[in-house]
């Protein structure tokens, strides 16, 4: 019988590569099942294969054309996801200078020398919302656990208009950790648990 720790490894979403190094996988659209490398850094979590695949069924009606925004963007897995299944832009915003670097490098990487859909922003999550974007349609949400940010940062999306009218939010957050989205007038329109993460799909409000 195969050890249990065995088993376990093969469920992970992110692989060793030949040299050593991590890798994730673009699980469907135009770039399915290409492996890109990311830069271990800490508190970096790729989203799970099984998670991004609840994720994108979920938008499947809503990803073509959307603009979206990758907050804590971390190894992009989420972003280049969003792309493969024809977003019509992506920002990705993430503080760590060789993670951020390293996202440049895997859009050269999947889109060649043509015009790009997305752009890195190598800038605290915080910072880069006072900036005052324009609003997105789609907002993926996946801040460092047990920091408080989940809570700062909708207050920035909320009181600066950064999601469109029919806009919506995916957010994960530790298991133990509960919130009222009333108090953001969002609302549950799916949410799923995968271990100790809770994840949400959150819409407007009808008042």
């Amino acid at each position: 019988m195969r050890p249990l720790r065995a088993l376990k490894r093969r469920k992970l979403s992110v692989a060793k590569g030949r040299k050593g190094g991590s890798r994730l996988r673009i699980i469907g659209g135009e770039w399915r099942s290409r492996q890109l490398p990311f830069v271990e850094v800490p508190g970096l979590r790729p989203t799970p294969d099984r998670v991004r695949e609840t994720l994108f069924n979920w938008l499947q009606g809503d990803i073509v054309n959307a603009r979206c925004l990758d907050l804590f963007a971390g190894s992009g897995a989420i972003a280049f996801e969003a792309l493969s299944r024809r977003a019509a832009e992506v920002v990705l915003v993430e503080k760590h200078a060789r993670a951020a670097q390293q996202l440049r490098d895997n859009l050269q990487l999947l889109e060649g020398q043509g015009e790009s859909r997305a752009k890195v922003v190598n800038l605290d999550a915080m910072k880069y919302l006072q900036q005052s974007p324009e609003p997105f349609d789609l907002i993926f949400l996946d801040p460092p656990y047990r920091k408080g940010f989940l809570p700062l940062v909708l207050d920035q999306i909320t009181d600066q208009g950064l999601l469109t009218d029919r806009g919506l939010i995916y957010l994960e957050h530790e298991s133990e950790e509960s919130f009222d989205w009333l108090d953001w007038n969002l609302e549950i329109k799916k949410q799923s648990k995968a271990g100790q993460v809770s994840g949400f799909l959150l819409e407007p409000g009808t008042t």
